[in-house]
């Protein structure tokens, strides 16, 4: 089981003493099924000296490999080549080796993190800030989701496309775009590039300032108690913290896995651009890559299985990007049930039923971008007492404890709040937690969601849905952009401003925006969420003029007063 990695992964012999790891980035070419995939992943497995191989599905064209540092590219090309494909190296960087491999039953270290990817390195650095010793275990491609596969490849070719479609002519990283046109290959390139150097810089370079973290590559399992096994090797750890994120989760579609789809990791290493895509699944994720590929030149098709996109958020959120989505080309299906899948002619068909009525949609790819599940299969999770919910989550109270006291969990592994910044901030309460005692409840209150559609997305808080729900008495204000100076001034007045209160208190008890670069407006509201800044003090508050937050004031006067009838700027 990968452990903040990605794609299809094998372990192998991890030889002796200490030696150190190069990580080899390779394009492969002349994959053209799963089986291929799995031909190349064995012919470099078979590399004396290689110690994980990951094949991210057949349609990337690429792997990774993790091996001795004596292992050359030459050799692996060889490898691959005898195999009946082609290979390049894109890369190669060296890796953190584990100091000081503990010898079985070692019980040297204060805490034991599973899985490196956000939450396991910001539990091992508050580990090491409060002065204790820390094992960090991650298998597969250090740096977890966000910068492998998630935020920093979405959100970067995202922007490329964001510069195509509204800027016309212009550079991006050094890619010339034309109005209409893009060079996809070279803007995956770019991509790629930055994801090795963040993974570097923020995750490998980021162990050496901290001689406290023991790094060790391998796969764990629980075994009982503080018990842990890491490909063998026994150790017990005063705590442990479970850290080993989601993984994409595929609905049980007859047909879906003999057709084959990208999910949304694949969907980030497409060389060539398709003719059309059926995106199966209408949340954050699903509307990002549709977006992304619509304004690039695809003709997409957005089918979701409740009654509107982004089913979640706010509903004049959702209504409103829903108009715009479509505005700009893309069909968009609510309330579609898929019934099966299959191949034909290089083409998908994708069945269903629409108000109980059976459709049909093809296209060129399929992808299914439906959830992500929590990655806790064949840790020995259960045996060691750590209980798990429907959907393999591990069960967590307040202080994100297991119900085994020395076993912790964060991150997307517990199936809560996906997303890096929540992983960062539940791996810190874990550890400090675990070592200290110091008891601290873990906060969702005011947890900011973006989501990075043109225009953005950002909420924090109740839904008017959820607070009624709930039996609040509440209030509410909206306030469309084309009410804030900014807007006007930069005439692009697509969104609106929704504040929920509690009509009690006066209390903010939700935000929803629907603007571009909302994700730079939602902060001010998670602040009056998180200190109990009511909502009469945000109107009594300044605002910068000519700047898209001050929708957060305008909405907050509105609760009071008709803001159409209002000055520039007076309040």
């Amino acid at each position: 089981m990968p452990m903040g990695g990605m794609g299809i992964g094998r372990t192998v012999g991890q030889g002796g003493g200490k030696m150190e790891s190069e990580t080899f980035e390779l394009d492969v070419h002349g994959m053209t099924c799963d089986s291929c995939a799995v031909h190349v992943e064995k012919a470099l497995a078979k590399v004396a000296g290689v110690k994980e191989v990951s094949v991210p599905g057949w349609k990337s064209g690429r792997a990774t490999v993790v091996a001795e540092s004596q292992v050359t590219g030459d050799e692996l090309a060889a490898a691959v080549k005898g195999s009946g494909y082609t290979v390049g190296v894109r890369s190669r960087k060296t890796t953190p080796q584990a100091r000081d491999r503990a010898p079985s039953g070692d019980n040297r270290y204060d805490l034991m993190i599973l899985g490196a990817g956000s939450a396991g390195f910001a539990a091992a650095i508050k580990g090491a800030e409060i002065g204790k010793r820390v094992a960090l275990v991650g298998s597969g491609i250090i740096g977890g989701t966000c910068v492998n596969v998630g935020c920093i490849p979405s959100k970067t070719l995202i922007r490329a496309v964001e510069t195509l479609h509204g800027a016309g002519q212009a550079r991006f990283r050094g890619v010339h775009t034309v109005p209409g046109r893009i060079s996809w290959p070279e803007v995956v390139s770019h991509k790629d590039e930055l994801v090795n150097e963040m993974r570097q810089e923020k995750y490998i370079d980021v162990l050496s300032a901290y001689p406290e973290i023991t790094y060790i590559e391998g796969r764990a399992r629980l075994t009982g108690g503080n018990g842990a096994e890491v490909d063998g090797r026994a150790y017990a750890p005063g705590k442990i913290v479970v850290a080993t994120g989601a993984l994409p989760w595929t609905p049980p579609i007859p047909g879906l896995t003999e057709a084959g789809y990208l999910d949304s990791t694949s969907a980030l290493e497409l060389r060539e651009l398709p003719r059309s895509m059926i995106v199966l699944g209408g949340n954050g994720v699903g509307l990002e890559l549709a977006q992304t590929y619509a304004r690039a030149g695809t003709y997409v098709t957005v089918l979701e299985v409740l009654p509107r996109i982004l089913p979640f958020e706010d509903e004049e959120i959702s209504a409103a990007l829903t108009g715009y989505l479509e505005g700009e080309g893309i069909r968009i299906v609510a309330g579609f049930r898929a019934e099966g899948v299959v191949r034909r002619d290089g083409r998908y068909e994708l069945r269903g039923l629409k108000n109980e009525a059976e459709v049909v949609f093809d296209a060129e790819q399929l992808l299914v971008a439906t959830g992500r599940r929590a990655n806790t299969a064949g840790m020995g999770l259960e045996e060691a007492g750590v209980r798990l919910g429907p959907r393999g989550e591990i069960l967590v109270n307040d202080l994100l404890q297991t119900h085994n006291p020395l076993i912790y969990a964060a991150g997307d592994v517990t199936g809560r709040d996906m997303f890096v910044y929540v992983a960062s901030y539940a791996g810190k309460l874990a550890a400090d937690n675990a070592l200290t005692g110091t008891g601290k409840a873990y906060d969702a209150n005011y947890i900011p969601r973006i989501t990075f559609t043109d225009p953005q997305v950002a909420s924090a808080g109740l839904t008017e849905a959820a607070a009624r729900e709930q039996g609040r008495d509440v209030r509410t204000s909206t306030v469309a952009m084309a009410h804030v100076p900014r807007a006007q001034a930069a005439r692009d007045t697509r969104g609106l401003v929704k504040l929920v209160a509690d009509a009690q208190t006066d209390h903010l008890v939700g935000a929803h925006i629907l603007a571009p670069e909302a994700g730079e407006m939602i902060q001010t509201a998670v602040l009056a969420m998180r200190f109990g800044i009511r909502v009469g003090d945000l109107r009594e508050t300044m605002f910068p003029y000519l700047t898209n937050v001050e929708g957060l004031k305008l909405a907050a006067l509105a609760f009071e007063k008709d803001i159409s009838k209002l000055s520039c700027c007076a309040g």
